[in-house]
């Protein structure tokens, strides 16, 4: 099963400082049918302007992975972790116990995030709270898809999250096709963040959503030079 969730059927608000767009429901949008995908609970489209952001604030028991698409975010915690993640880079912070921190473009030029937000595994809730970053320049990710954070032990090279999921991305030229495969009972979401795709005879546009459930072997195949964003879930 494949559904089609296109980017002008997303819900969001533009607040001047920040143009949001939610795959699901969040803040003042809420979509019965839309409150999270498996344990993926929020997959927000951000653009942020330069010299904004958000401000310190709490989130607890929540996986938290930011994926930068253009600009770069400046993150600072109660932790005492702060970092600058760019552009094909991600960040993740697991909220464990409880933890404050902030995100602002402090860039001249527009920030673009996927923000996505995956419940934890039972056994890790209320753990110590922790962040992290690593560089994936897009020139380096080689053919196919590239495992960027995961919470499955056979993907130690990753960014280690807390729950049953794994964060995928893949850079495509016109014409190349990268192949997925999906393990019996699994979920995934997969976004374009750039370019136009066919995935398994579906075609999808930049920024449009499709939720996958039952499909063994996906087939994407980039119709114009593609970035892809796919989460795989419990």
């Amino acid at each position: 099963m494949l559904e089609l969730r296109p980017f002008a059927s997303l819900g969001g608000a533009d607040h001047g400082w920040l143009n949001a767009h939610h795959h699901f429901s969040f803040a003042q949008y809420h979509d019965p049918k839309r409150v999270h995908w498996g344990n993926l609970r929020v997959w927000n489209d951000d653009i942020i302007a330069p010299g904004t952001g958000f401000p310190q604030h709490p989130h607890r028991d929540m996986e938290i992975i930011t994926y930068v698409r253009e600009g770069a975010i400046t993150h600072q915690d109660s932790l005492g972790n702060k970092g600058r993640t760019e552009a094909g880079d991600v960040q993740v912070m697991s909220a464990g116990t409880g933890v404050q921190h902030s995100e602002y473009n402090l860039e001249t030029i527009e920030t673009r995030i996927f923000q996505i937000w995956i419940f934890p595994d039972d056994s890790q809730l209320g753990a110590a709270p922790s962040w992290g970053a690593q560089p994936f320049p897009k020139g380096e990710r080689g053919e196919g898809f590239v495992t960027l954070a995961s919470g499955k032990p056979e993907d130690d090279a990753s960014l280690r999250i807390r729950a049953n999921a794994r964060l995928v991305a893949a850079t495509l030229r016109a014409g190349e096709t990268a192949e997925y495969v999906l393990e019996s009972g699994r979920k995934a979401y997969l976004v374009p963040a750039t370019g136009s795709i066919e995935i398994n005879g579906l075609q999808a546009k930049a920024r449009d959503g499709i939720a996958i459930d039952n499909e063994p072997v996906l087939i994407v195949t980039a119709l114009e030079d593609t970035e892809i964003v796919l989460v795989d879930v419990a």
